[in-house]
């Protein structure tokens, strides 16, 4: 009964041991709870103290909203042509600044749809992106997850970048970023923050921003790139250098092709479409622009210190000088783009082929046994330490690893430093200029044919000129009222009073009489010389003087044969004072500079000249001879090999040796210049042949001009006239340019002094004298009376 009592009164009662190890469970769960609680705490309270020694910039500096409403990248300072395209920069880092409007959407959506699809749903931290990060990546190990730093973050890393903190240099440096994208979000709006990303975001090659970029890899603008460019500059972007699209196309393809398909993932791209840019090539059409390369890099260099004088005189917002490597200024130039183009690209093709003829020459000879002291002196002037020759020359025999300019490209060599230098030595050099006569503007400056190996620019360096300098003789003879139809001998003569000097002809042909336009179009030194006697040495240096030029002249006759040296700017603009009716022209080139954001900070004006130095009918006499040249003189080539039409003019000029080949040529509105020769002048060809201006200068010449005149741009530079002297003088111009006898009214004359004699003999027909008339006697004494007190 009892045992029935007892099963009946607990049938659901646990035995006493299930209670006491529930009890036991329950007592161990509760500290393990609180562990973790407190445990959380701590942790919640590290993050926050974590996060307020980042946020407060004890574990690294964080921008405030104001510094970041300043952001003050360096920013390149960029040299434009005339007609808005760019000529090169001055930079620390190759950074240019676009605005959104100034970039196509086609980049934008490219950018959005491959870096941050929810860009217009986050404000600047994308916690799905995160959160998606966490799960995918970190737990399930999945490496194609994504990213989740978003457009801003980027921003935030490459503007700041990442300071090494040991173990928790992640953390840090990830809280930090995701601190300045927030901010950055509430400063910027969307379409600035896109801007700022691309104007920050480095590319392939040292360079960033998208506007230098789409430059160097699509010689465009970023606001004219098409779809499947625009993905290539993107794609760039996951690893700028292994993705370069010139250096490794087929991965640039690849990754171009991937970028198309994530626009069509974001609905940016129908698949049709998509499928159709898929198809394109990568059309990379490279161009370099830097400060060594480009259309103009002598130009810049020309440029740079006024600029940096220009910077230390003006001051910025902050009230500090401008920085030309770092504020983003933007100067503009007269510099014709299309013509430095064209100047730069004769210049490389014709002394491509130069310098083959050059070495063919030389292949079978020692151009440095025949005159060592070329070598010697290359050495000495090398020489810093002050070691005797032949000490510094056993230097020179120790190989080095370097790499050589070459018209084939760039060459690595392991050779020996004798070696090298005699290759550079060999080489030979160039310089061309093209101006404005009636503007004074500077359209096109080529210095030499590779910055990046010549620093030395030929366009200011002075050289002998050859007879380039003649067509100031004859303009002086003018100006002297030597009429224009008066024939000179052609004679090989000694000037004794010249210690027994006797100028000699190139062809070494003499005989008969030449009118001054026929000496000039044949470029005869001995015709040249008694032209110069005749109108006077010393009013010869000074109407070159009145139209610009500075160099030492020689009070000598042989200054008619351009014994002088100097720059090829000086007597290019001598020669667009002729063309501008007599009026000096002194180029300039800088027209604006302004400010990183477009502001004009400075434009230029200059005073043209109002008064000319010569007669301006006299100038265009002497036009009229020099068209004489390139019709059937010493510059027929121009007509002949280029087939260059319209009025055009112009003078060859080859110095003793065949040191220097110079050729001027002239149209209405455009004065070209070139000079052609080695560093030193005593490497030369051996034979004029291919030693004088014709050959060595006047192509690169028509090489220009016939680019230009296929460029419907100058249309109108082609169709213009030269102005055309009075009838008198055309006249006289008309006049045959050669006789092989005088009649007696034609005859010349040489007074052999002041108040010399009235009769001179001069050899006309064999045995026979002619009379100087009185009056025309007279008129030359006066004028020489006259001439001794011009003043000097």
């Amino acid at each position: 009964m009892a045992n029935k009592k007892s099963n009946t009164s607990t049938p659901n009662r646990k035995p006493v041991s299930a209670k006491k190890s529930n009890s036991k469970k329950k007592k161990h769960k509760r500290p393990v709870l609180r562990f973790i609680a407190q445990a959380a705490a701590v942790l919640f309270l590290l993050g926050c103290l974590f996060f307020i020694l980042v946020f407060l910039g004890v574990l690294g500096p964080v921008p405030s909203k104001a510094q970041l409403q300043q952001i003050n990248n360096p920013l390149a300072s960029e040299v434009y042509s005339a007609d808005g395209k760019i000529l090169g920069r001055y930079y620390v880092e190759n950074r240019s600044y676009a605005s959104f409007d100034e970039i196509s959407p086609n980049v934008i959506q490219a950018l959005i749809a491959t870096e941050d699809s929810r860009f217009y749903e986050h404000r600047g931290i994308d916690e799905v992106a995160l959160a998606r990060v966490f799960v995918k990546s970190i737990l399930m190990h999945q490496s194609s997850s994504g990213g989740g730093s978003t457009i801003s973050q980027q921003i935030a890393k490459n503007l700041f970048p990442r300071v090494n903190y040991g173990p928790l240099s992640m953390p840090i440096n990830k809280l930090r970023e995701s601190i300045i994208a927030y901010r950055l979000e509430r400063i910027y709006s969307k379409e600035e923050v896109l801007a700022l990303y691309l104007n920050t975001v480095s590319f392939a090659e040292n360079i960033f921003g998208i506007e230098v970029a789409a430059e160097r890899f699509f010689s465009k603008p970023p606001s004219k790139l098409d779809v499947h460019e625009a993905a290539v500059l993107v794609g760039m972007l996951k690893a700028n250098n292994y993705y370069n699209p010139r250096t490794h196309p087929e991965r640039a393809l690849g990754r171009r092709n991937v970028v198309i398909d994530q626009m069509v993932k974001a609905e940016y791209l129908s698949d049709e479409k998509a499928a159709l840019y898929k198809e394109k090539p990568l059309g990379v059409k490279y161009r370099l622009i830097s400060y060594n390369q480009g259309p103009a890099p002598y130009f810049l260099e020309k440029l740079r210190p006024e600029l940096m004088d220009w910077c230390e005189d003006n001051y910025n917002e902050n009230g500090e000088p401008y920085n030309l490597y770092t504020d983003g200024l933007k100067i503009t130039t007269t510099i014709d783009y299309n013509l430095q183009y064209y100047a730069q690209q004769s210049v490389k093709e014709y002394m491509k082929d130069l310098q083959k003829v050059f070495d063919n020459h030389w292949k079978s000879r020692d151009l440095f046994k025949e005159n060592p002291a070329v070598l010697k002196s290359a050495i000495q002037n090398k020489n810093t330490s002050g070691s005797d020759y032949s000490e510094e020359l056993k230097k020179y025999n120790t190989k080095i690893n370097t790499t050589l300019f070459t018209w084939d490209g760039l060459k690595e060599a392991n050779i020996s430093r004798l070696d090298s230098l005699k290759h550079y030595l060999k080489l030979l050099n160039a310089g061309f200029i093209a101006i404005d006569p009636q503007q004074a503007e500077l359209k096109a400056w080529v210095g030499g044919i590779d910055y990046r190996f010549f620093k030395y620019d030929h366009v200011t360096s002075p050289r002998q000129t050859g007879s380039t300098f003649k067509p100031f003789v004859y303009l002086a003879a003018l100006e002297e009222d030597i009429e224009a139809d008066t024939y000179f001998i052609n004679q090989l003569k000694v000037y004794k009073e010249y210690n027994d000097w006797t100028p000699r002809n190139s062809h070494d042909a003499y005989g008969g009489y030449y009118s001054m336009k026929g000496a000039l179009s044949r470029s005869l030194n001995t015709v040249s010389v008694e032209v110069l006697l005749e109108a006077g040495i010393d009013e010869t240096i000074e109407i070159a003087e009145d139209l610009g030029i500075s160099a030492d002249l020689p009070d000598y006759p042989s200054l008619a044969l351009g014994v002088a040296s100097i720059s090829l700017k000086e007597i290019v603009e001598a020669y667009a004072g002729i063309v501008n009716d007599g009026k000096p022209v002194k180029t300039h080139y800088l027209t604006e500079i302004a400010d990183k954001n477009g502001k004009v900070l400075e434009t230029f004006e200059y005073e043209l000249a109002q008064d000319p130095v010569v007669s301006s009918e006299n100038c265009r006499a002497v036009i009229n001879m020099m068209e004489a040249v390139v019709d059937e003189g010493t510059g027929k080539g121009i007509r002949t090999i280029y087939n260059i039409p319209g009025d055009f003019a112009g003078k060859t000029g080859t110095t003793q040796n065949n040191s220097d080949g110079w050729f001027i040529g002239i149209t209405p509105h455009l004065v070209t210049g070139c000079w052609v020769g080695a560093d030193d002048p005593r490497v030369h060809f051996r034979s004029t042949t291919y030693g004088q201006g014709a050959y060595m200068a006047l192509p690169i010449v028509g090489k220009f001009f016939h680019k230009t005149y296929n460029d419907r741009k100058f249309a109108q530079l082609k169709n213009s006239s030269f102005a055309e002297p009075n009838e008198e003088l055309l006249a006289m111009l008309s006049e045959p340019d050669y006789r092989e006898v005088l009649d007696i009214e034609k005859r010349d004359f040489n007074l052999a002094s002041i108040f010399g004699k009235k009769e001179t003999e001069t050899e006309l027909k064999k045995g026979e004298k002619r009379t100087v008339p009185e009056s025309k006697e007279k008129g030359q004494i006066w004028k020489k009376i006259k001439s001794i007190f011009k003043k000097k």
